[in-house]
């Protein structure tokens, strides 16, 4: 066994103690924790140090992985103890990302390919996961046949989440890791309702093919596969099948405009990087105020502060323009960038093709088309849409896709990046489409 495996195996049996949680009162374990870090402390060298020390650890002779795993767990318990997150998440998230390591570690013993990683770290969580949930609410007497369903969903959605994190950071990221899980599990569990188990199956079979189809395809990288199935999975359960189709509408037409004329773009310098595939921060640049809007829906379903009292609707439409917009941006560059005639949108001088900001006749119209697209969707798969409602979405579009590029010709490459521009640019087109349903209303 090697050295890799042994202390991915000794973090897996470590983060099993959290199970004495939820057998005593949650401040008893702080004594456990207490004396784990003065040991992480004073151990500085022998086998034991060895058993937990990561390759950096030994220049300073200090267990640094152990000693940030021990306080995120602690962070994680404390949030635990002074909020509504349950024993039950606390524990699975604590589990789920020790075993989801120790997986992934043997996996690499046999194979090089990062997607049989993401896929044995995916199975070992969820596995996890799944169990400490249901034995955290065994031990607390809590039921667990009606609620395994979603224990199923929370711990595949925690595994895809430790799996997309854990492919882009760093190994002494474990707390970040734990704490962003604890944290996504937490809100889920508050705004999932009762689910059946083969929709959760279903949804999970769904977006699992989908997100492969597209890492095979040459379309997404693994963080990007990671990061699609993930949004998918939350897009079905919390908003339903419609919105799913709206979301996969934007992932496919702009996966293929990606490949439109690729070796061409590829000579005139505005061909996007990784022969296509998108990376995570492409896929969130694009789809996280999507996202957000699909969270907020679920949010106004369940009577949560703050939100209990929104119109659902207005999610939709910020739904559908942020979406709309990513739609119109990404064709509008994928089609316009193979024409000699771009114009920056603030001058109108000819620029370069491939010049943050520079536009033309014919991408603005592949952009338009783009938008009409989700536009025309919308409105198929939502009947109280209606006409108007998806010229409310054509025009979210349209705004989102111009800020886009005068954000592209003003402060992108100085202020922020081009996942920054695109994250800024679907935002205002969801708060176009939301502001103009409530115009409508108001009329």
């Amino acid at each position: 066994m090697t050295s890799t495996v042994r202390r991915a195996g000794a973090f897996a049996i470590l983060s099993t103690l959290s199970l004495v949680v939820p057998l005593f009162d949650p401040v008893t374990a702080v004594p456990v924790a207490a004396a784990v870090l003065l040991a992480a402390f004073a151990v500085t060298e022998g086998p034991l140090f060895d058993l937990f020390a990561y390759p950096d650890d030994y220049e300073d002779g200090r267990l640094y992985g152990l000693i940030t795993f021990v306080l995120a767990v602690t962070a994680l318990g404390l949030v635990s103890v002074m909020s509504s997150m349950s024993t039950a998440v606390f524990v699975g998230t604590v589990v789920l990302v020790g075993y989801g390591n120790l997986a992934a570690a043997v996996t690499r013993r046999w194979t090089d390919n990062p997607a049989s990683h993401a896929a044995a770290f995916c199975v070992g969580a969820t596995t996890a996961g799944v169990a400490g949930y249901a034995i955290s609410r065994t031990l607390t007497g809590d039921p667990v046949t009606d609620t395994f369903p979603k224990i199923v969903f929370l711990a595949v959605a925690g595994a895809l989440l430790a799996a997309l994190l854990r492919d882009i950071l760093i190994l002494y990221d474990d707390p970040v890791v734990m704490l962003a899980v604890g944290f996504l599990c937490w809100l889920l569990a508050e705004l999932v309702p009762g689910l059946g188990a083969t929709e959760i199956a279903v949804a999970t079979v769904v977006t699992v093919a989908v997100g492969y189809l597209s890492y095979a395809l040459g379309a997404a990288s693994v963080a990007g596969m990671l990061t699609g199935i993930l949004l998918g999975l939350l897009t079905i359960v919390l908003g339903g099948y419609s919105w799913f189709a709206v979301l996969m509408s934007f992932f496919a037409i702009g996966s293929l405009s990606t490949k439109f004329r690729y070796d061409e773009k590829v000579d005139r310098g505005v061909a996007q990087e990784n022969d296509g595939a998108r990376g995570s921060s492409n896929v969130l640049g694009n789809a996280a105020v999507a996202l957000v809007a699909v969270l907020g829906y679920a949010a106004s379903a369940a009577d949560l502060p703050l939100l209990s009292e929104a119109n659902p609707e207005l999610f939709l439409f910020a739904f559908a323009g942020s979406l709309a917009t990513a739609m119109s941006d990404t064709l509008s560059s994928e089609v316009g960038g193979v024409f000699d005639t771009p114009r920056l949108i603030t001058t109108l001088e000819p620029v370069e093709p491939g010049t943050d900001g520079g536009v033309t006749w014919q991408g603005e119209v592949a952009g338009l088309l783009g938008a009409s697209v989700v536009a025309g969707l919308t409105y198929a798969v939502f009947p109280d849409v209606g006409l108007v409602g998806a010229a409310i979405v054509v025009a979210a579009g349209f705004v989102g896709m111009t800020v886009d590029s005068l954000l592209g010709a003003t402060i992108e490459g100085t202020a922020v990046g081009n996942q920054g521009v695109n994250f800024l640019a679907t935002l205002s087109g969801a708060i176009t489409g939301a502001l103009l349903v409530l115009a409508v209303a108001v009329l």
